[in-house]
């Protein structure tokens, strides 16, 4: 063995020692740092070692050179891109993640599968979505969705009797994807499974709203030849907006479409009272997809997509190889998404659900969606911004109220990165800004700490 690497496993307790010190340092800092530093570009590169140092001093080096241009994204005032944080137990459950280092694919060595099992009928429940849905882990909601969309795609091959997995895509012929305000990564997934991203069909939304018309999407379903596939939005990515869940579903009575739900984070709804109408009819989707290091609040990257055909999902990801064992009836993870490699992502999840359950992550939503009301009630009460929407859940869209332009913005979002980052868009054609609630640290005080810099900042841009 190398003598360093044989001196590091020697002293593992202490270098793990010294990375808990290291966190913890790192955690309870996370208020005071800046929420993006302002620094001029990455540090000088330098050349691989021949030799190393050990863990000690790479540790060193990582927290001296490294660590100071990282973002506090872990933090209360980290608001872009709906990004949670993680919760003590979902912490500890992604180092044991670490620690015991599964690949949790294969039947031949399944604890890790069975954890996820568990662990996706948790989730299940608490989406309010039946056992007809089953579930797999994934990285994100692009590969949730990726993976909802594969199995459509496969649907639509059954429905006119060719197999796109055996056969290819070219044996479906034109397809059509009908959807109101797909998020970007739907295109994306087109892109990626050979459909395209011209496939992707806009439908009229209602007047001043990002959901989709259902009357609409009745013409535009009648319009189309043959089966189609539908995307529904339960929470878009600049006002929250809901598809009419039950509406859209109900369509099915009456045209043949495959109905994929990106709920990315609006599924998280389902956990309050005063919001969880907004998921009714969620479980009529035939796929749905969920980001869990949103609003779950658990470590990159982590989510979950659940459908109601996992023999077409068997079809699509099947991976024939003698070292893997059979198929069998109820398929190894490995043949359920695009990964060989399968990382225990589950346990964080398990974790944080195991600690905290229900409740615990119905306050983290309810408190979060409370803050973002809040900090809209503020910037609508300051005559230097304005609201572009109204806030619905947990994000908070909003302009300057004279000369929006995309520079100004630019300026403006710079101006504040210290105390608090938000993220640019467009919305109806108008240059924004976007403020998403979902850290399970924020509070009204990180929201008033928010508005403040944002006032101050408009006045240093006017």
């Amino acid at each position: 063995m190398d003598p360093t690497l044989a001196a590091d496993l020697a002293r593992l307790p202490a270098l793990l020692d010294a990375v808990r010190d290291a966190s913890a340092e790192a955690l309870a800092g996370l208020d005071a740092r800046p929420v993006v530093p302002l620094r001029d570009g990455p540090p000088e590169p330098r050349r691989l070692p021949a030799h190393g140092a050990g863990a000690e001093a790479a540790l060193a080096d990582f927290r001296d050179r490294w660590e100071p241009r990282l973002s506090a994204s872990a933090g209360p005032r980290y608001l872009g891109f709906v990004t949670g944080g993680a919760t003590p137990a979902a912490l500890a459950g992604d180092w044991l993640t670490a620690v015991h280092d599964q690949n949790s694919n294969s039947g031949m060595d399944g604890a890790g599968q069975h954890l996820e099992r568990e662990t996706v009928a948790w989730l299940r429940e608490l989406f309010g979505l039946t056992p007809a849905h089953t579930g797999t882990f994934v990285s994100g909601a692009t590969m949730s969705n990726t993976v909802g969309l594969a199995l459509a795609r496969e649907w639509l091959g059954e429905r006119l009797g060719v197999s796109p997995a055996q056969d290819g895509v070219a044996a479906l012929g034109p397809v059509r994807v009908l959807s109101g305000a797909p998020h970007s990564s739907i295109a994306k997934a087109l892109s990626v499974l050979g459909l395209g991203r011209a496939a992707l069909v806009p439908v009229p939304t209602l007047p001043g709203r990002e959901a989709v018309d259902p009357a609409a999407l009745d013409r535009a379903l009648a319009d189309t030849p043959g089966p189609a596939v539908v995307v529904a939005n339960a929470g878009t990515v600049n006002t929250v907006d809901f598809d009419d869940l039950r509406a859209v579903a109900a369509l099915k009575d009456r045209h043949d479409f495959w109905l994929h739900t990106d709920a990315a984070f609006g599924a998280f709804a389902a956990l309050s009272p005063d919001h969880a109408h907004l998921t009714e009819g969620l479980d009529a989707s035939d796929s749905v997809c969920v980001d869990l290091h949103k609003w779950l609040n658990v470590p990159y990257d982590s989510a979950v997509q659940f459908t109601r055909r996992r023999d077409l999902q068997a079809r699509v990801f099947a991976n024939s190889a003698a070292y893997l064992g059979p198929l069998g009836a109820d398929p190894d993870l490995v043949h359920l998404t695009p990964e060989n490699s399968h990382r225990l992502r589950a346990l964080a999840a398990w974790f944080t659900l195991r600690a905290y359950g229900r409740e615990g992550h119905r306050e983290i939503v309810e408190r979060d969606t409370a803050c973002a009301l809040e900090l809209g009630g503020l910037l609508e009460a300051d005559p230097a911004l304005r609201l572009l929407a109204p806030v619905r859940l947990n994000v908070v869209c909003f302009t300057l109220a004279d000369d929006p332009t995309p520079e100004r913005l630019a300026a403006l979002r710079e101006a504040v990165s210290a105390e608090v980052f938000v993220t640019p868009t467009v919305l109806g054609g108008t240059p924004g800004l976007r403020a998403a609630f979902s850290n399970w640290r924020t509070t009204p005080a990180d929201v008033r700490r928010a508005a403040e810099a944002l006032r101050a900042a408009t006045k240093e841009i006017a």
